[in-house]
């Protein structure tokens, strides 16, 4: 329940401990944070195979985002990283995973260690500290960067955002310019999302012969498109910006045309960091380094779950009183996508 309640529900411990003084258990805030660091212990060897089912991927979600970090007198900028496995987009046989690590600052050396042994796809953003995992000479070999369409389409969509103008008119704001041609690539982008949403949990094959005959034409024009319409731009110009982005970058962009486990957006890494986005709000900071190792550890593990719709709380409390017992030879009858609960007959479990 604290572990749930804590990286599950963001509720950190010292209003954890609150609450339980008011229910008429006394539990120190150090008691609570020793119990945390002795499931996490407890935990580590489910951890390590969820980390080698996620690299074992031949394609992975990538990204980061920032987290408070406790210091003197004043708080420092960490990051949480989250490599995500979900091979359901293209009917994938294997369960989705996801993978958490901790750092404290984002210097492109974190990804490099984290993919130290990974060769295949990463879907990310254009972060320059992914830049040498692309060079052809790495061992143990190359891996192929693959963009994200929803993430270029954002500063479009917010140049031509109509509803949020909207609100801005009825609470007396000002309304901002509208950009024509920013309004014109969301509607191209948008068609192209359309087609893809059709195909959504088809085969690699199938995906690859419909993006192929039906988004093809579409990438071409609007390709042409932006090109013509980015001579006419100053290079100061957001709609230019945005534009900018993609023509840099567009045989990554362009990629998913050819292999169907490519997704046209990384989407799932954005949704496995959200309840991290979410919780800082409650929290505010991480106490420590050690504090945030242990959150990547135990996000890891109930994002998990609730990747494979597994209740974690659920999980959590029957795994934490079977691990100590349990064949080592057997711990993958632990993981998320295989539990069965303790308690449950085996007939019924069937």
């Amino acid at each position: 329940m604290i572990l749930f309640e804590k990286y599950g529900q963001h509720q950190p411990l010292n209003r954890q401990a609150e609450r339980y003084a008011r229910e008429g258990v006394p539990l120190s805030l150090s008691t609570l944070a020793d119990q945390v660091g002795a499931c996490v212990a407890a935990l580590a060897p489910l951890l390590r195979r969820v980390e080698a089912h996620v690299f074992a991927a031949e394609r992975l979600h990538g990204d980061d985002t920032t987290v408070p970090v406790l210091a003197k007198g004043k708080t420092t900028t960490g990051r949480l990283w989250t490599y995500v496995r979900d091979d359901r987009p293209f009917a994938g046989p294997d369960p989705p995973a996801a993978m958490f690590y901790y750092s404290r600052d984002r210097s492109g050396e974190h990804p490099a260690r984290h993919l130290a042994g990974y060769a295949g796809i990463l879907q990310a953003d254009a972060y320059g500290g992914y830049t040498k995992l692309y060079e052809a000479d790495r061992q143990p070999g190359p891996i192929i960067e693959a963009t994200c369409w929803a993430h270029a389409r954002r500063p479009f969509f917010v140049l031509a955002d109509l509803a949020a103008n909207a609100r801005r008119k009825a609470h007396g704001k000002p309304a901002s310019v509208i950009a024509p041609l920013a309004l014109e690539a969301v509607r191209r982008i948008d068609a192209i999302f359309a087609i893809e949403r059709e195909v959504n949990a088809h085969s690699a094959a199938e995906r690859v012969a419909v993006r192929q005959a039906r988004i093809v034409p579409l990438i071409a024009e609007l390709e042409a498109w932006m090109r013509a319409e980015r001579v006419r731009l100053s290079r100061h110009a957001e709609t230019a910006k945005a534009i900018d982005y993609m023509l840099k970058r567009w045989p990554a962009f362009t990629r998913f045309l050819d292999n169907g486990r490519i997704c046209l957006s990384n989407n799932a890494a954005e949704r496995a960091l959200r309840g991290i986005a979410l919780g800082r709000k409650s929290w505010l900071f991480a106490g420590s380094d050690r504090g945030g190792q242990r959150a990547a550890a135990l996000y890891s593990l109930i994002v998990t779950a609730k990747l494979n719709k597994v209740d974690p709380q659920a999980w959590l409390a029957d795994v934490l009183a079977r691990i100590a017992g349990h064949p080592a030879h057997r711990i993958d009858e632990l993981l998320p996508w295989n539990w069965r609960p303790g308690s449950t007959p085996r007939s019924q479990a069937a």
